[in-house]
């Protein structure tokens, strides 16, 4: 079904024989926020293969919801530039159309792991990114800008680590629904030694009384005993693909972790 779908695609926008793209995203690529005066008037079918990319990206191929969500921002008004990215999604589509989440009878614990990008979009909002795994295969993922600017990492880390935590309560009242309710906490992966200590702590020093109160939630959380917030080095974040676009080896990498494997 999902090979059907991206052929599908390939063929709406004609590019069934492009060349492959190992990567969902250039990276270094510059995305400017307005269409140059040459690109105004041009007949791009950009809103369509977003769209068309959208239902790929929540369904069954978290690897591209970082370019997605990013592209989906200029829907209003794209330019080539814009364009040749989203095409260069389909291709890397089509490049890894054998890619499919598996999921196994080991690991049936719920896990997660989740990152964010310290203010390096040119609108200066970081993005937060998480993924939940269970039986080895990605269940819930997200890619989106955070709604405050963050000062430093370990706030852009901590409000991204509240987004992936509440996520983390609804995995945990649903499973508890059709299986047995949790009895361990849900282990969640971070990068940032200074988020783990701040979720930890309940004794917020000068350096973090600025965080808006609703952040604390991951606190509360890891107070209660419903998350663990456990370190996790940068080079095996799998969340770090939900955050920016990485080169081909990283790439592959988090396939592997987020259970997207060849059959």
């Amino acid at each position: 079904m999902q090979k059907a779908y991206i052929d599908a695609i390939a063929s709406r926008f004609h590019l069934e024989n492009a060349k492959p793209a190992h990567t969902p995203m250039e990276m270094g690529i510059e995305l400017p926020q307005v269409a140059r005066a040459e690109d105004k008037g041009r007949p791009f079918p950009y809103r369509e293969m977003i769209g068309a990319l959208m239902y790929m990206a929540t369904a069954t191929r978290p690897d591209i919801t970082f370019a997605t969500s990013t592209l989906a921002q200029y829907m209003q008004n794209p330019a080539q530039i814009h364009w040749e990215a989203a095409k260069r999604v389909v291709r890397y589509l089509k490049t890894t159309r054998d890619l499919k989440l598996t999921y196994g009878p080991s690991n049936a614990r719920t896990i997660g792991y989740m990152d964010s990008d310290h203010a390096s979009q040119m609108h200066q909002l970081s993005i937060s990114g998480y993924a939940y795994l269970i039986g080895g295969g990605a269940v819930s993922w997200s890619s989106k800008k955070q709604p405050v600017v963050a000062l430093s990492t370990t706030k852009a880390e901590y409000v991204a680590a509240t987004h992936a935590t509440k996520e983390a309560a609804w995995l945990r009242t649903f499973t508890s629904e059709i299986t047995e309710p949790p009895v361990n906490p849900t282990m969640l992966y971070c990068d940032n030694q200074a988020a783990i200590a701040l979720s930890q702590d309940n004794h917020f020093h000068a350096r973090t009384k600025h965080i808006d109160i609703r952040f604390h939630f991951v606190h509360e959380a890891v107070e209660g005993g419903a998350i663990t917030l456990i370190y996790c080095p940068t080079d095996t974040m799998a969340a770090d693909i939900f955050t920016k676009p990485l080169p081909h080896a990283k790439v592959k990498t988090h396939h592997a972790t987020l259970g997207l494997l060849l059959p």
